[in-house]
């Protein structure tokens, strides 16, 4: 995002935020009224260029979706569409995708409350790593032929029962909204945002064998010296490492693993 939108996007986490501070506030159904919100403003093009158009002041915008949405979504959900459209926006995509984020994190925010956040953070890295080990699964749940009835069936079939009701909410959003985001990157944003609900960091780490609790505690007691902030772990095991471990926080690769180590010594002897 360029930097109106970042600020309009920062802005409008700030508001969601304060309003779901308030336990009365149903997070989970403010959740669906923003996806409700996002696939309206997907759909119409026209509308959500008008809602952006710096050419209008930002009273008559805030109306018009005042108008549009009062009584079809929660007064809380009117509120916050209302000041998002007062903002600036770069792009008018930028805000569909904004609201898309503050229905995740009202979602995320909802598990929280709940106490069931960790759940949906490890669920998510798992169903992550379940479809990038079959293909056949993601092919299914990305395929353009598919209907959405049916990879939602698809979904509640594979989720219903076994995750967090939040886990299953979010992942069927991104499958049938994918929104010409690739699913792998819809997760791993999900992930990010899952983290942040705690102000932590996500490390995706890979070791040849799974690392005992005192070996897990010490790693996340190093990594969030260096980066200063408490850092969640998400596990994976990968035999071809051969040894060590490696750890990946964002697009910084922390590489230790014995395979790495031979890799770089084979390019110093063929160098």
């Amino acid at each position: 995002m360029n930097g109106a939108s970042r600020e309009a996007l920062a802005a409008a986490r700030e508001r969601l935020d304060a309003l779901t501070d308030n336990t009365s506030v149903d997070a989970a159904k403010l959740a669906e009224d923003l996806a409700a919100v996002t696939a309206l403003l997907d759909r119409e093009v026209s509308l959500r260029r008008v809602l952006t158009d710096p050419a209008q002041s930002g009273e008559s915008k805030a109306e018009l979706a005042g108008r549009l949405l009062s009584g079809q979504v929660s007064g809380e959900a009117v509120d916050l569409v209302s000041g998002m459209v007062r903002s600036r926006w770069s792009q008018s995509r930028e805000l569909v995708d904004s609201v898309e984020e503050l229905a995740n994190i009202a979602d995320l925010t909802a598990a929280q409350r709940g106490g069931a956040l960790d759940d949906v953070e490890d669920e998510l890295f798992r169903f992550g790593r379940i479809v990038g080990s079959d293909t056949e699964l993601r092919s299914a749940l990305t395929s353009r032929t598919a209907t959405t009835a049916a990879k939602s069936q698809l979904l509640r079939s594979l989720l219903g029962g076994k995750a967090q009701p939040v886990t299953e909410r979010v992942i069927v959003r991104l499958v049938t909204q994918p929104r010409g985001r690739s699913l792998e990157a819809g997760l791993e944003s999900l992930s990010r945002l899952a983290a942040e609900r705690r102000d932590r960091m996500v490390a995706v780490v890979t070791s040849a064998v799974p690392l005992s609790d005192r070996q897990k505690q010490r790693l996340g007691a190093a990594l969030a010296t260096i980066y200063g902030r408490q850092m969640h772990l998400n596990l994976d095991v990968d035999p071809a490492v051969l040894g060590g471990i490696s750890v990946r926080v964002g697009d910084e690769v922390i590489n230790g693993t014995i395979a790495d180590r031979l890799d770089e010594a084979t390019r110093r002897m063929a160098g």
